[in-house]
Parts: C-alpha cells; structure tokens; sequence
C-alpha cells in the first residue's frame, strides 16, 4: 500500500497528450485552446463613444463656443458622418463611430437642446473626453487569448468579435464507464432484496458530462471471462476507463487479474487514505485505467483526486486551488490521509468548511450535503497530529 503523495506521483508519469482538435467556436467553454487568437483588427476598430451625447471639436470649445448648431445624428451601425465647420456639432450614441472632424463627446447630461441647437453647460472638458480611442484595448496582430488558457465566458467574446468561427482545442479523451457486479440493477428495474441500483456510474457519467467529456456505460457480471473480453473490445474504442467496483479484496473482485490479462500493467493497487482505499491505477500505450472501489463515496473521492488531476495534467486544463478554514474541531488517527467530505459557506470573507462525517463511505445519502472535500493533513503537518482546531486552512479538492 502507498501513500496519496506516491499515488500522485505515479499518476504523474503516465500524463498523457491527446492532441487537439477543431470545434466550432459556441462549444468552446472550459476547453483548452490549442492556438493563440490573434486580434485581426484592432480593439475598438474605430474611435467610438463612450457615452450619449454631442461629438464637437475641441478646440471650439477652447475658443469660448458653448451653442453649437446640430447638423446630424451619429448611430451605431452607419457611416461616418462630419462635422460642417465651426461651432457646430452632431448627435452620437454609445458605440457610434467618432464623426469625422469630432475629437471629444459632451454628455446629453452636460446640454441642453432646443430647437437643433446645443447649448453645453460646462466651464471645462478635455479633449478625447467621452471617445473610446481606436487601438486602445488591443491593437491588430496582438495575442488577445494565448494558447494553453482554460476558456471562459469572456474569451467567447473575444473568439466571436475576431471571426473565429472554429479553433483548435485540447483533445479530450473517450471514456468508458464500467460497473461490475451481480447485485446491481438498472435504474428504473425493482431491485430484489438482495440487490441494489446503480448509482456510482450515473454519478461518474454526470461529472463526465459536465466536464464536457464523450463516454460509455458498461456492465459486467462477476465473471472473469465475460470481464476480460469486455475489456478487450472497450480498449479499442477508448483512451480511459473508468470502474466502479471490483478493485477489493473479495473472491469476485476479478477486474485487477483481468485487466492484466489483457496487458494493462497495475502501476498501484491500495493507497493509505480514508476513503477511497482500495483505489487501482494502471496504463498501456493505448488505455489509462482507474479502478475506483464500489462505495459511493471512494468512488467520489477518487474521481475527484487522482483522475481529475491526471485529466488536468493530460490535457493542460487551469488548476485553481482553493483552501477554507474549520468551522469545528476535527479529530482522527492520522494512519490515513483523510478526504472528509464539507459543505461550503462564507462567514464574512472568509471561506468556512462545516465536516459531514457520515455513517462511512457507503453513505450515499451524506454526498447531497457536500460540496467538496477537505484534505487532511496538509503538506508539512507535524507526524502523529490528531486533532485540527476550528480557524485551520485546509486545502479544498471539488468534483466539478
């Protein structure tokens, strides 16, 4: 059995690249982008308003004009317009383009208009006042979003106003999800009494999605041959496999003998932690394989620690860490590194984490209060450390 830092560690060596592929730009969020998106014209393209009001040339102002004549009105959306000599002005709307021979806008706040005339109403304003000078966000030829980032919410705007209409992005890879096992039942079937439905892969299937990641669901009973050739055919058609059960110690838990048997080499099996134990990793050239223990809560855990992590590394997606203080005391032996599931809340601004112990790592019921898990103990803890006090900093690891 090794410790979670080793089972890190041996995840680590086993990142794999998946190389990329083109979407279109509106499926974008949350992925990697593979190639920098340059500005293809500059940001603003035009000097534009900033607010509503009259555009006017400066240096009229600066001789003392406070009426001016309106000659035209300036929208978003159409030509540019021009000023028709001194003392006179034109309308213009937020976004508008700048009209020609205008360098400053006068707030319709800063007006008054009566009959086509402008009267402005202020002893000074500088000039460029109110306009969004052309180039000033970024100018042409700028990397505006570098390959490598996590794409958010801003950065499909940036996508859309350069006329990206597809991107290369980080692959993502095929998953199959596998539950194993005699006592399990579909959903919608009544369960005997010997029998339970499942969950766990329904619960692997939802993070899966939300990650935005293709997968399969599979069943096998508990039988080495229809396991091992299941197996075989699932490698060819995916880069990972994900079980759910069969990775213990029990007379029917065939999947470790299996997965050998199809040439997946075991690179741990059991890892010192609470819950989550009997975790198996292993990997081929062609398939990565994570071997979560039945209960609901390990397979949570594990899922959210080591494959989350091997997915981040594989396919360069943004880690944020996040830590929140203790509400209460927590005591436990620290024989095994400890995922306690929390629920989140802030207290001010600060970030607290109230523990839900639950009744062990079967306790499906416990997972709806969660929000993620606490990890005990933190990195350079003094060795035998037991108890940890309210107002602790404790990192926090989330399923999504």
């Amino acid at each position: 059995m090794i410790t979670v830092e080793e089972a890190f560690e041996l995840i680590d060596q086993q990142i794999v690249d998946f190389g990329f592929e083109e979407i279109v730009f509106q499926d974008c969020l949350g992925r990697v982008v593979a190639e920098d998106i340059v500005a293809d014209r500059d940001f603003p393209p035009y000097h534009r308003a900033a607010m509503d009001g009259i555009a006017i040339l400066h240096a009229d102002f600066d001789k003392g004009i406070r009426d001016y004549k309106i000659v035209g009105q300036q929208i978003a959306g159409i030509s540019q317009q021009a000023l028709e000599g001194e003392a006179t002005c034109i309308e213009i709307m937020t976004g508008a383009i700048l009209p020609a021979g205008a360098d400053t806008i006068i707030r319709y706040e800063d007006t008054e208009i009566v009959e086509g005339q402008a009267r402005v109403n202020l002893e000074g304003i500088h000039q460029g006042a109110n306009v969004h000078i052309q180039g000033k966000d970024c100018e042409k030829g700028v990397v505006m979003i570098p390959k490598g980032k996590t794409l958010n919410i801003g950065d499909l705007g940036i996508i859309a106003s350069v006329g990206k209409e597809k991107l290369k992005v980080k692959k993502l890879p095929k998953v199959a999800v596998i539950s194993t096992g005699d006592e399990l039942v579909e959903v919608g079937d009544q369960p005997k009494e010997y029998q339970i439905r499942k969950s766990n892969v329904h619960t692997i299937a939802g993070l899966l999605q939300k990650q935005g990641i293709e997968f399969t669901l599979h069943h096998f009973d508990d039988d080495f041959d229809v396991i091992k050739s299941g197996l075989e055919e699932i490698v060819q058609h995916h880069q990972v496999i994900m079980m759910s059960g069969g990775v213990s110690m029990g007379k029917k838990d065939f999947i470790p003998e299996a997965l050998e048997a199809i040439g997946v080499k075991k690179h741990f099996h059991r890892v010192k932690q609470r819950p989550g134990k009997p975790l198996w990793f292993g990997s081929n050239e062609k398939v990565t394989v994570f071997g979560f223990p039945g209960n609901p809560v390990s397979t949570l855990v594990c899922y959210t620690a080591y494959f989350k992590r091997w997915l981040q590394k594989s396919t360069g997606l943004t880690v944020n860490k996040t830590t929140a203080q203790l509400s209460v005391d927590v005591e436990f032996k620290p024989d095994l590194f400890y995922f306690m599931p929390v629920s989140l809340q802030f207290e001010g601004a600060t970030l607290t984490a109230t523990p839900h112990k639950g009744h062990g790592s079967g306790d499906l019921v416990n997972l709806s209060k969660m929000d993620g898990f606490i990890c005990f103990p933190k990195p350079g803890a003094p060795k035998g450390k037991d108890l940890y006090r309210a107002g602790e900093s404790f990192e926090i690891i989330f399923p999504v």
